[in-house]
């Protein structure tokens, strides 16, 4: 563990617990208010809110993309790490809680295709307007009508990239317009690494038993 690490974990651990009380008006404040807030004072304090609201959340996903608890409680905390030095970048493009969670995801892919050494975003190929498998029409109802402890088994075979999008937009309800900004793409280029994803998760799924 890194000396980063370990002052982080020190700034958000019980040291911090005694001054966020519930009577902390920073509480009432939202996401998007709070990050400006910190970011305007240099308050590191005020992190430990953000944190309570989104640790679990945050675990959950991290747990998606690994092998035992130990490993999904090591992400998160990396994770936050990551949010913390991050946090001056958010603009405001879309909600504080999707930029949180397209965060935590290409982390994850990050990780997970450490010795490919390639992000989310880049490893993601180029669609060709060509792509025979563009002319396929994929309904979302296709995958609402999926059994839940097949599906779950299927997100675990498909690639990391595609299963981060897929929750991204139909478990975290991120609109497209906000992937946009997120991704830092295009509309079309969003909806084309949709259909991607979808077409490959149904092929996977119905060629799993």
């Amino acid at each position: 563990m890194t000396i980063l690490k370990k002052l982080f974990l020190v700034l958000i651990g019980d040291r911090y617990k005694s001054d966020l009380t519930d009577e902390n008006p920073y509480r009432s404040l939202t996401d998007e208010e709070l990050v400006k807030t910190i970011i305007e004072t240099k308050n590191t304090l005020l992190f430990g809110i953000i944190y309570d609201r989104y640790a679990n959340k945050v675990y959950t996903k991290c747990a998606g993309f690994s092998r035992s608890e130990d490993e999904a409680a090591d992400l998160t905390q990396d994770v936050f790490l990551m949010i913390y030095v991050k946090m001056g970048s958010f603009r405001g493009a879309s909600k504080f809680s999707s930029w949180v969670y397209a965060l935590t995801y290409n982390f994850c892919v990050n990780y997970v295709n450490r010795n490919k050494e390639r992000k989310m975003s880049e490893k993601w190929e180029k669609l060709e307007d060509t792509d025979a498998s563009l002319s396929i029409n994929v309904e979302d109802r296709s995958l609402f009508h999926m059994r839940t402890d097949k599906l779950k088994r299927v997100l675990e075979q498909i690639a990391p990239e595609d299963k981060a999008i897929l929750l991204l937009k139909y478990q975290d309800d991120v609109p497209i317009k906000e992937l946009c900004a997120i991704l830092n793409i295009g509309e079309s280029a969003v909806k084309m690494r949709l259909k991607r994803a979808k077409l490959r998760l149904i092929e996977t799924y119905n060629a799993t038993p």
